[in-house]
């Protein structure tokens, strides 16, 4: 059986009962004041375990309780009306099989009957099979640890706190389960795919000092790159305004309705291919270096977003882009798909097919944001932050992703609370890593191709962070070199 999850603790459990029922009736919880900021522990370190493998950092599968309480909307609704309408990226059958096993409780019981009318304050409670994606094996190295702050030098690849389907492989999860950094606040983010100085406060109050400084812009942000073509050699000032596409994908572009912004570029080398180029953006909008550079004709090498041909001929230099917001997103979305790289994208099918279907609410497994009730918000995605401009967001053995023959809704309506679990095997039929497979989850009917060490780096590093009593700085990345070739 699955153990408790994060928030099983007496304390964040809805209210025992205090009264007798009347016959027939379903008792409700009354509502609860959910904690923030509090820090993982033992029990959450404990949910399972990772291995090194190809480069590779991967989580093995494990179990993990989505818990939300009922929205407003959904008061007065049957739980099926609700799935069926609100979490469509599984069939019905899933659901029910999910409730013969004992994985759906409403007001910590079993949910017996989807037909259930939900009420105000109803807690729903849906333990899911969990699968991360695998992030660089590259060791999160420490720069400075003192009684105030934790400064780190940040793999690219890696999320900064847990969000969409990263929990375990992100760096707040890797300083507490494997340093003992914990109770850690978050000064600013970097980008998933971005790499470099990460800065954490012990304190609440040195937290409260220096986002004080980030507020009055009083702190010096420098990152480098390398960017396609002959940079400029003089300076370039780009003050163009930036509108988020899509938080969901986490793209945006120029548009005279988006948020001001200013990024001064500084060319540091040329080699007669690509250009290392200094970046010191003034303010802090989503991917604020990485859209400049893309509107000024010169995107990143290896950017997973703004360097793809989905843009157009243009790459969407100048701006130009010739597709509405919605052809753009979908010819993103397909060009990693036949590269079948969704997950360097950062989204899943599963995401994808929620996102489509309804725009409000995602899939009940991984990206309901209801759902992510953590002592951390799984569902502050780095997406959403806007603190930093560039914040978060095996060879030839490699194998193409290979959908499995799915359990038919035949199939899915016979399982039972006894086959929950299932064996631990490959595809291949060879003992996997400590895992299991489940037989309701689509995960475990799939086979993968990992990416390659070298597509989780994108050449975008956060080179130094300077404020008014501190100046942090990482060494400069290889690829930054005067004389680096591809």
């Amino acid at each position: 059986q699955a153990g408790p999850g994060p928030g099983d603790k007496d304390e964040a459990a809805p209210a025992r009962k205090k009264r007798r029922l009347a016959a027939g009736e379903r008792y409700v919880p009354p509502p609860r004041k959910l904690s923030t900021g509090i820090s993982f522990g033992a029990e959450h370190f404990a949910e399972t375990s990772y291995y090194l493998e190809g480069g590779l950092r991967k989580v093995r599968p494990y179990y993990f309780d989505f818990r939300t309480y009922c929205k407003g909307r959904w008061v007065g609704r049957s739980l099926l009306h609700v799935f069926s309408t609100e979490f469509r990226a599984q069939p019905l059958s899933y659901y029910r099989a999910a409730a013969r096993a004992g994985r759906l409780r409403l007001n910590e019981e079993p949910v017996r009957d989807l037909d259930t009318v939900l009420k105000n304050n109803d807690f729903l409670r849906n333990t899911v099979h969990r699968h991360e994606p695998p992030v660089t094996a590259q060791p999160i190295q420490i720069l400075v640890e003192n009684e105030e702050v934790v400064v780190v030098d940040k793999p690219s690849s890696l999320p900064v706190h847990p969000c969409g389907r990263f929990r375990h492989n992100t760096v707040i999860f890797i300083l507490g389960k494997e340093h003992g950094l914990r109770e850690l606040h978050t000064i600013h983010r970097l980008d998933r795919m971005t790499s470099g100085v990460l800065m954490f406060a012990k304190t609440t109050e040195v937290s409260k000092r220096i986002d004080e400084q980030v507020r009055e812009r009083q702190l010096e942000k420098e990152y480098v790159c390398r960017v396609v073509g002959e940079f400029p050699e003089q300076e370039v000032v780009c003050e163009e305004p930036i509108l988020v596409v899509s938080y969901k994908v986490g793209v945006c572009r120029v548009d005279p309705k988006g948020k001001c912004c200013k990024t001064i570029f500084q060319r540091l080398s040329y080699n007669g291919k690509s250009s290392v180029v200094r970046c010191l953006p003034r303010t802090g909008r989503t991917h604020q270096i990485r859209v400049h550079l893309q509107f000024l004709g010169h995107p990143i090498i290896n950017d997973p977003i703004y360097n793809m041909e989905a843009w157009g001929p243009e790459r969407g230099r100048g701006g130009k882009i010739d597709k509405t917001d919605e052809e753009l997103l979908e010819a993103l979305v397909e060009e990693h798909r036949s590269k079948q790289s969704l997950d360097i994208l950062g989204v899943s099918e599963e995401d994808l097919s929620s996102s489509t279907e309804n725009k409000d609410c995602g899939d009940l497994r991984d990206c309901t944001k209801s759902l992510q009730v953590d002592p951390i918000q799984e569902n502050s995605c780095p997406a959403r932050d806007t603190q930093d401009p560039e914040r978060d967001t095996k060879g030839p053995e490699r194998k193409d992703v290979v959908a499995c023959p799915q359990n038919s809704d035949t199939n899915l309506e016979t399982l039972g609370k006894n086959q929950e679990f299932g064996s631990c095997e490959n595809q291949d039929g060879q003992s996997g890593e400590n895992s299991e497979k489940d037989p309701l989850c689509v995960e475990c009917k799939m086979t993968r191709r990992d990416p390659s060490p070298k597509e989780l780096v994108m050449y975008l590093h956060a080179l130094r962070y300077k404020g008014e009593d501190f100046e942090y700085c990482s060494k400069m990345p290889e690829w930054a070199r005067e004389d680096w070739e591809e």
